[in-house]
C-alpha cells in the first residue's frame, strides 16, 4: 500500500506541474498531459480504496 501512495503522489506532482503550465502559460499540450494524469490518478485512487478496505478487515 505504501508503494501505491507513492505512485499517487508522483502522479499528482506531474498533474500539478502540467496543470500550472496550462493555467499560467496557456500551454495546450500541458493541458492534455494534465487530463491524462488526472485519469491515472483516478484509477490509482480506486486501487487505493480497494487496498484500504482490505487492510481494514
Amino acid at each position: 500500500m505504501k508503494e501505491l501512495v507513492e505512485k499517487i503522489a508522483a502522479e499528482y506532482a506531474e498533474f500539478a506541474k502540467d496543470a500550472a503550465a496550462q493555467a499560467e502559460n496557456g500551454n495546450k499540450a500541458a493541458g492534455a498531459r494534465a487530463r491524462k494524469a488526472s485519469l491515472a490518478i483516478e484509477k490509482a485512487m480506486k486501487e487505493f480504496r480497494k487496498a484500504s478496505l482490505e487492510a481494514a478487515k
